[in-house]
């Protein structure tokens, strides 16, 4: 004999006690924190490296802020003090001008460098006069492949790992509507905040930094990272740019101190019994 279907209704009331049953029984179930402590392996290999060489950067962008010098100077004392490779102290290199005698070819007076071969530059490349945006920096580009300058600076510096690349930092402004918490009392001063959404006029800077690592004994390019990040404040306060720049700049340096280290992530997790 087959047993009867239950109605719509009736698997609903089951299902409603079984979900009863269930919270009552997690209900009753304790927990406990169980601390995570979990490695992160480095994405270059730097052993072969004794010492660390941070040449500079080509970079454009807010005038009030030099993106150039101000990474150079962070990613130095980060270096120093959360990586086992000697940091050189040398005068950044005057990479734009040096990437500007190398596309002008190796007979001119004055040129910082080995040239890269002709198919290296892209054909009529202008550079621009000034460093606004991120499509000013493609004349660059080719300085970062041009193995035989690489190596001459490794040379001249005990055959050290290189850091260079590009900074972009720029002002920028959006408009739209935002989502904002606002607090509200009730009639016994008791606090909730509720989400609110609301049209707001914003400005603040883009952060673009490209991280290019060479090889210092054959001027080869090991890795490089591209990074992105973007603030934005209400129009009526008044952040100054290099606030804003090393506020960004603290979101990428875990990743850039990752790339020469192995790092730990540490935390905790709730389990149940």
């Amino acid at each position: 004999m087959t047993a009867p279907r239950g109605t719509p209704g009736l698997r609903g009331a089951s299902l409603a006690l079984a979900g009863a049953v269930l919270a009552a029984g997690v209900g009753c179930t304790s927990t406990f924190e169980v601390p995570i402590d979990t490695p992160i392996q480095a994405k270059l290999d730097v052993t072969p490296f004794s010492r660390v060489h941070v040449v500079g950067f080509i970079s454009g962008g807010a005038e009030d802020v030099d993106a150039n010098m101000e990474t150079v100077r962070l990613l130095r004392s980060q270096l120093r003090t959360k990586s086992r490779l000697r940091v050189i102290e040398a005068d950044p290199l005057p990479l734009q001008q040096v990437a500007r005698d190398q596309a002008r070819g190796p007979a001119t007076p004055g040129a910082a460098g080995p040239a890269p071969a002709a198919s290296d530059v892209p054909s009529g490349m202008q550079f621009p006069e000034k460093i606004l945006d991120e499509k000013d920096l493609e004349a660059y580009e080719p300085l970062f492949a041009n193995a035989a300058y690489w190596k001459k600076i490794g040379e001249e510096f005990q055959q050290p790992l290189i850091v260079t690349g590009t900074v972009i930092f720029r002002p920028h402004q959006a408009s739209g509507i935002v989502t904002q918490e606002r607090e509200v009392y009730d009639q016994f001063g008791r606090r909730t905040v509720v989400p609110t959404r609301v049209y707001m006029e914003r400005k603040g800077y883009i952060l673009r930094p490209k991280l290019v690592f060479i090889d210092g004994r054959s001027g080869a390019v090991l890795y490089q990272e591209s990074y992105r990040e973007e603030r934005l404040y209400p129009s009526q306060q008044n952040v100054p740019a290099l606030s804003s720049f090393f506020e960004q700049m603290d979101a990428v340096l875990p990743s850039f101190l990752n790339t020469l280290s192995t790092t730990r992530v540490r935390g905790s997790r709730i389990m149940l019994k």
